[in-house]
């Protein structure tokens, strides 16, 4: 099976690097057939390399999961771009790659719970850390049968 981990947020912005952080720890598992990629925001272009994969790990930060993180299955919707593309979510990109490549990974996110979003700094707060490492943790885990 070959997942494809996609970590996005603002590494300038103090927890918000909290998705890049994760694609980083995970890049570092170095586990077959799993891919990283990681950038400010999801795009457009993320639906066709997602249609390569049998499963998508979206990776965020979140101001309200529950600690340490939530891992939940993401179902596709119809694909809706608003005014940007910098508002697409991890369900319109799975709805984009079953309607343009026929392609349907399963797809699921990563919530990691992050506590500091309100100023500039590339440093993750000591909790955001520690439930970093237990997602990494979990995703490790999760991901083995793969290899």
């Amino acid at each position: 099976m070959k997942i494809l981990v996609i970590g996005y947020g603002n590494p300038g912005r103090l927890d918000d690097g909290l998705g890049p952080a994760f694609a980083e720890k995970v890049q570092a598992f170095e586990l077959p057939g799993v891919t990283v990629e990681s950038n400010y925001q999801l795009n457009i272009e993320d639906a066709e390399s997602m249609s390569r994969y049998d499963a998508v790990v979206f990776a965020d930060a979140s101001v309200d999961a529950p600690e340490p993180f939530e891992f939940k299955p993401l179902e596709a919707t119809p694909p809706v771009v608003g005014f940007s593309s910098h508002s697409i979510t991890a369900e319109s990109l799975a709805g984009l790659a079953r309607e343009l490549f026929g392609a349907n990974p399963r797809s699921y996110s990563m919530a990691i719970r992050g506590y500091e979003f309100n100023a500039f700094g590339e440093q993750l707060s000591g909790r955001a850390v520690q439930n970093l490492a237990a997602a990494g943790e979990f995703f490790r885990s999760w991901a083995s049968p793969v290899s």
